[in-house]
Formats: C-alpha cells, structure tokens, sequence
C-alpha cells in the first residue's frame, strides 16, 4: 500500500522522519518495502498482512505510531473518525427507511446518506496531488473524495447518482440468475446466482464492496446523489469479485474487514470534505441499517503469562498502557486485565492475540539474548542408517506410499524359497512364521485397501537359514499397480505401471544414495516361480546380485487376488548400500553442449542395456549424458528388427565442440553398435 507521509502527519504530529516512521512501522508487523519521493513528497510502500485490514489507511497506522512512540515524540492522534467529524451538522440517522434496505446476511451495516445540491468539478488540488501520490488517478470531486477518505479511514464509498436509481433507493441483496450488470470499466457481467450486490428497485446497480455500475455513475450533471459507507461480509466480497474476475482498492480492503462501527464517522468526513468545494451541499437524509451489529469481544489477558511466552519482563502497567494506545478498553488490575478489542480489529479473539500486540508494541527487540543452557545430544541418522532414510524419502518423492508390517506372518504364495525361521511356540498360525520376504506384507496391503492403483513401498528386516545360522537382513520391496496418474481431463485413464515404471523407480531411488544399479535378464535356471517367466529381471551391482525384480505370475496373481498387471522389486539393503559409489566432484564447465542423434536399425532380440553399454564405452569422457527418445517398429522395416533414436549430449571442459570431433564421436559409437549388429537408417 503506498501512502503519503504528510496524510500520516494529518493524523498524529511526531518528530520523527518517514524513514524513522518507516522503521517503527517496519517493527509493528508493517514491513516497509520502500520509500518514493514523488514532487519532493515521500510516499511510504508498506506490506500489510492480510489479517490487518486496520492498517490499510492513515488512521489505523497512525494508531500504530502512537503506540510505538514514546511519551516525548507522542501529542495528539484522532483514535475514532466518529470523534474527528462529530461536529459536522447531519440529521438524525434513521433506523428504518424505504431508502435503504438489507436484505442479505452479508450485509453487516449500512449508512446512506443522500446529499443534494451538489456541484461534481473538479476536486481541489491538495486531494488530487496526495491521491496521484498514492498511485491513484484523479477524476472528479466526488469520486476523488471517496478514494481520498478512504485512504485516510481505510472505509471503502461509492456514490450513486440519487436520480438514475430506480425508485430513488438501494437494496443490499444476493443476484438472481441471468441478471446483468455493466460495471464502471464498461464491461458487462452475466451474474450467477448467490453474488452480493446493490440494487434498486428494478436490476443491480453495483457489486458489493467491489465496483459501481455504469448505469448510476455519478457526472459534471448529477446533482444528488447517495453516499454509501457499508461494511460487508469480507467472505462475500471475496467470492463475488473472484466469479467477476475484478479487484479494486476498495475489495482489498472489503476483503480484510474495514470497522462496522466507523461508516457513519467517514460519512461525516466525506460530508465535511465535500462542503470545503460545494459549500452549496446539503444532507437532506441519514439511514443507518446496522442489522448484523457486531459485538466487541472481551478478552482475559494474564501479564505473568504475557512475559513467559515473549521470554522477555512486562510490568503489569506498562501492559495496560500499551493496549489503550492501540485503542483497547482495559479493565482489572492484570491478573487477569479484561480487555474490551476495538470493533477494528476483529482479528483479536483469544489471550495469545493480546499478547502478541504486548509484544509488537514492547518491542521484540527488546526480548533479551542468552546461550542455550543444559545439555543436548547429537540428533538425526548416520552412515547406514542415514542413507535408508535418504532412500525412503525419494521413492516418497516418486510417489509411493510407505506401508510398515508386523515381522511374524503365516505362509504366502509370494515368500521365498530359502528356509523359513519362526518361533518355538507361536502364539497362532496367523504369526508363526518370520518373513522371508517383504511381498507378501506389500500384496496384503493391496488386498486390504481393495485399491486398484496402488504404489507402495517398504523397509523392513527379512529372515531366513542357511546351513549355519539364522540371517537377519534389511530388505527394500516396492509394489506397483494400476494407473500411475490419475485420470485426465478427458477422463482417460493415465499410464498404467509396469515392469519399465518399476525399474525406473527403483533406479532413480538407489542412484539418490549414489548406488547405481543394473538390471538383466534372468537365465533359465534362475527364474523365479513368483514371477512371470518373461518378464522379471535380477538387480545387480557391477556385477553382484542384489535383488528381483518382474510382473507377477498369472498363478500366483490368482491366488494372492492380486491384479495381473502388479510389478514387484525386492532389493537387499545390506549389500546394495555396501556397493555406493564414491562421492564424485567435477567443475562445471563453461562451454556448451552439442548434441548428436543416432537412428538405430537393430534386431530385437539385442537388450538395451547392451546397446547402453556399447555407446558408454565408445564415447568415453565427452559423453554428458545419452537417452533414447523414440522407438519404430512399423513399416518398411525388416521382419524381427526396430529403429531406435538415440540422442548424445556431448560436453568438452576448457574448449568447445568443434562439428567435425562431434561428428567424430557420432562415428566411434556407430561403428561400437555395428558390433551388435546394428546400423544406421
């Protein structure tokens, strides 16, 4: 919010400079962002949180420096626009009258105030120059008015043309379906049912704390006009200006609760502002429809409690004292004070609330500093322990979900073949046998949930015997079925997993703790009965085996009522996490990178991970990195063979790529996937 210093100076006379006053501000919770100077004049740009719609006007941050000031720099501040204008000759406000009525529960006061014999010039220059100041475009008096009062009392007006409204009065009520609307920027709005707006007696007229209609702006001709100063349901403001795609000055602060008790106060000012141009100006009626009176919350705040929870000594006098400069009523003697909060500050509900403004107006940086004292022990994971956490947290971040199981279990179709270990005397056949493998516990969760997409994970210790003793290891399982992505706009189903989804998970998991894994297919003699027999793989590590992977067998799938299309990996932690690569550090190289693609005709009985293999040890060092981004299997290609797109990133350190080395590079590796039998397209 930018505004004029001099509109602060209005309102409380201090010696200090804008800069200091920004300062202060900056430590009562209004942050300032800067200062412009604007024809010599300095303009504060202060953040006001959303909660503290108060502070959105001179008056609420000039109550904001006279709590923060000290007694010596502290004279004089108007705390209640109805005290500045009290003496502004006005009618009685009348309760009821057929000028104004409230027919909506958002609608929490209104006061109109009909004024007539009006003369709409130009506004007098001090007002067009303080509003320019603050970003705002002069336009009329009338108009220039309302945004000038606004910035001084943080009260949101708007002024119908008394003439052009249909039966000469306002109606606070919700729109009907296919209403319509042109609003002050010229655009027409299709109203939706539900939105709060003014109207009279015919069609809406304005939106609600938002914008006026085209149809009643005031002109140079109007000559009577309604004043409206209301205050709204901020929640209602809101949904109506988010379904109308419009934001203004006066929503903003609608939005964060301008003061029901404050409406016939601005009016007032607007009035005595308005006779200062137009002396002619006449107030001929006063309505005042206050049917949602809010009433002020009284609050219990204890000052012993106060200075425990700031970690900083309030003395029960100084605690009164700051809650009266912020306009609070205090009673008691501070054990506990009843405080009676100012109906401009609905954000005060409860002691912390009340303490906090002790707090911000004490000065939190008066809360004292001091070493921590007694003794603390070293947290958080280390060595092996550390990276098991490092791996649970990215397959979480890949979008599985952590299932934790009991240890002790009965027989599975999913368990292993290795001899199973229990204990001597189960306590029932449910828990007789400790776990072999982590399957059964991840397929159990799938059962349990009756879920058809299902991606889940676990870490957890497995058991089993060899000819001389009793193995305890640490296993990774992950379980994977149905649809990886939920269903699009469209409402097709996304990618379904599979057994490339698993491996890529599985991968991407491992490589986050630096242990690069590999997987092969399995040979004959090591295919394992719980998995499809096509479609499974062993996990390695230079060579090493480490852990299973596949798509579960169709018989096995019909006994555990597992979906057919379920993948499952099972890693043993113990010698994966032995086998992590040393932590490799290389500068960044400033030259760029070229790129080479290959179109690969090859036979599809070749694993990929052999062509891989051929391009690593080919291209050496300046290969950054490689990825395959197309597979053609249609026509016009021999029978059993497909075209595969390989892309090769390749990166010098110290010098750039000339075409002829890259090509060159290109070369060295098509001739390496000739040896596979391959060639290019």
């Amino acid at each position: 919010m930018k505004l004029p210093f001099s509109m602060l100076q209005d309102f409380v006379t201090t010696r200090l400079s804008a800069e200091e006053v920004g300062d202060l501000l900056t430590m009562a919770g209004f942050e300032l962002e800067g200062i412009d100077e604007v024809n010599g004049h300095p303009v504060l740009d202060l953040k006001v949180m959303s909660n503290r719609g108060d502070g959105l006007s001179a008056l609420g941050l000039a109550r904001e420096i006279l709590a923060k000031s000290d007694e010596s720099q502290r004279t004089e501040l108007y705390l209640r626009a109805t005290q500045r204008f009290s003496d502004v000759p006005f009618p009685p406000a009348l309760a009821n009258s057929n000028r104004v009525t409230v027919e909506s529960d958002n609608g929490i006061r209104y006061v109109g105030t009909v004024i007539e014999d009006v003369k709409n010039g130009s506004s007098p220059q001090w007002i067009q120059d303080r509003l320019e100041h603050a970003g705002m475009r002069p336009i009329s008096l009338l108009v220039d008015l309302t945004n000038y009062v606004m910035l001084e009392t943080g009260q949101p007006l708007h002024v119908f043309d008394l003439d052009k409204l249909s039966g000469e009065k306002v109606i606070v009520r919700e729109s009907k379906e296919g209403e319509k609307l042109t609003t002050l920027n010229e655009v027409e709005h299709h109203l939706s049912a539900g939105l709060l707006v003014i109207a009279d007696s015919e069609k809406p007229v304005a939106v609600a704390g938002v914008m006026g209609g085209l149809p009643s702006e005031v002109t140079a001709d109007s000559t009577r006009v309604l004043l409206e100063s209301a205050n709204f349901a901020p929640r209602a403001v809101r949904k109506t200006r988010k379904a109308l795609g419009l934001n203004t000055e006066g929503s903003y602060r609608h939005e964060r609760s301008t003061d029901p008790d404050g409406t016939l106060g601005v009016a007032r000012r607007f009035v005595e502002l308005l006779r200062q141009s137009s002396p002619e100006a006449q107030v001929s009626e006063v309505v005042d429809q206050y049917p949602g009176k809010v009433a002020r919350s009284v609050i219990s705040v204890r000052v012993d409690r106060a200075s425990k929870l700031l970690g900083m000594p309030i003395h029960s006098s100084e605690a009164k004292s700051y809650l009266e400069r912020l306009g609070m009523e205090v009673g008691g003697h501070g054990d506990p004070y009843q405080v009676v909060t100012p109906s401009w500050r609905p954000d005060l509900v409860r002691e912390e609330d009340l303490i906090e403004e002790l707090g911000r107006v004490h000065g939190y940086d008066q809360i004292p500093e001091w070493l921590p004292e007694g003794t603390s022990n070293i947290g958080g994971s280390a060595g092996r322990h550390l990276k098991v956490d490092q791996l649970q947290e990215s397959i979480l971040r890949l979008g599985y979900s952590q299932v934790i199981s009991h240890s002790l279990r009965d027989l599975h179709p999913l368990d292993t073949s290795s001899e199973r270990v229990g204990p001597r005397q189960p306590g029932s056949p449910d828990m007789a046998w400790l776990r072999n493998s982590l399957w059964p516990s991840l397929s159990d969760a799938v059962r349990r949930n009756e879920a058809k997409d299902l991606h889940i994970f676990e870490v957890g210790k497995v058991f089993g015997r060899t000819a001389t003793r009793t193995c305890e290891d640490l296993s990774f399982g992950v379980l994977s079925v149905g649809a990886i992505y939920p269903l699009n706009r469209q409402g097709r189903p996304g990618a379904q997993a599979d057994f490339y989804t698993l491996k890529g998970a599985v991968q991407a998991a491992l490589a986050s703790v630096g242990v690069i894994v590999d997987v092969i297919p399995c040979s004959d003699d090591a295919v394992d009965p719980r998995l499809h027999p096509t479609r499974q793989g062993q996990i390695v590590i230079a060579g090493a085996l480490v852990g299973l992977m596949g798509q579960i067998h169709p018989d096995v799938a019909n006994r555990t009522d597992l979906p057919a299309g379920t993948v499952l990996a099972e890693i043993d932690l113990g010698k994966a996490l032995k086998s992590e690569a040393p932590l490799l550090i290389k500068p960044i190289s400033r030259n760029p990178a070229v790129r080479r693609d290959i179109a690969l005709l090859i036979s599809k009985d070749v694993p990929y991970a052999l062509v891989n293999e051929a391009i690593v040890r080919s291209a050496g060092d300046v290969l950054e990195r490689h990825w395959l981004f197309d597979v053609y299997t249609g026509a016009n290609l021999p029978e059993g063979q497909h075209s595969l797109g390989i892309a090769l990133q390749l990166r010098k350190h110290g010098e750039n790529f000339t075409d002829e080395q890259a090509n060159q590079v290109r070369e060295t590796v098509v001739a390496e996937l000739k040896t596979l039998g391959g060639s290019t397209r």
